[in-house]
């Protein structure tokens, strides 16, 4: 297996592939301004294996259109699907983020919880811009620092893993700049990383090893995603996940 192949098989049977919490989208949902609408169009982009899909297809009138590169997640989001009784409010599409199966203003919201950094969070919100009608809902997490200064081995790294790393302020003179008027913003709490993602991750690790017999490569993933957990606990209070909602202006 190649290095990309290895990480989703590492994420296959988590509930999550990044942090997150069903509290938190159904904050999202809350600010979004959508509740009580009826017959709405979402897409939930980056899916992964839909821990947010679920909560969209239960707080909302919608159908939803649940995205994401590999089929192996699709299939675990189908699965659970059906066991919620959602199914019929959910179609799963395997497809890149950068090409979207949808037309020009054919939705009411787009949502993508920690997937969006993939493209990049202005290119992705430019891209997908046009896939909103007018007055359409944009709810991405975000990688964000909480606060102005940082201790340079943190900025270090996540500037070299992910260069639009920047302040919720920042992000949002983006979306503003974009055609986006933002109408709500929160950060993830620590239980998000650590509870719902991290914890449930390194549990996962002995058995993904034995998989994979202990193969150097597997080995390497492993010991990066220590390092970004030991980051995480280290420096929780400058960095986290800034969560935007914001509605399509103009056209």
């Amino acid at each position: 297996m190649d290095d990309l192949a290895l990480l989703v098989d590492l994420h296959a049977d988590g509930a999550r592939q990044g942090p997150g919490g069903a509290e938190e989208t159904r904050l999202s949902v809350a600010l979004s301004g959508l509740a009580g609408r009826a017959g709405l169009r979402i897409a939930d982009v980056g899916c992964g294996t839909g821990a947010a899909t679920l909560v969209l297809a239960d707080a909302l009138d919608a159908r939803i259109t649940a995205v994401d590169l590999h089929p192996v997640f699709l299939e675990t989001l189908a699965a659970a699907a059906r066991a919620a009784g959602l199914s019929d409010r959910i179609t799963t599409r395997a497809a890149s983020m950068e090409a979207l199966p949808f037309a020009p203003g054919e939705l009411d919201a787009i949502w993508s919880e920690g997937a969006i950094y993939n493209m990049g969070f202005e290119a992705g919100a430019a891209a997908w811009r046009g896939f909103l009608k007018p007055g359409g809902i944009l709810a991405v997490s975000e990688l964000t620092w909480l606060t102005d200064r940082r201790p340079s081995e943190l900025e270090a790294h996540w500037h070299a893993q992910y260069p639009e790393v920047d302040t919720a302020s920042a992000k949002m003179a983006v979306l503003e700049r974009l055609g986006f008027s933002p109408v709500g913003y929160f950060s993830l709490p620590e239980r998000c990383w650590l509870e719902n993602y991290y914890e449930p991750l390194r549990r996962r690790f002995p058995g993904f090893l034995a998989r994979h017999g202990g193969a150097p490569a597997a080995r390497a993933i492993v010991a990066a995603e220590e390092d970004e957990i030991a980051l995480y606990e280290r420096y929780r209070g400058y960095f986290g996940y800034g969560y935007y909602i914001a509605r399509k202006v103009g056209d």
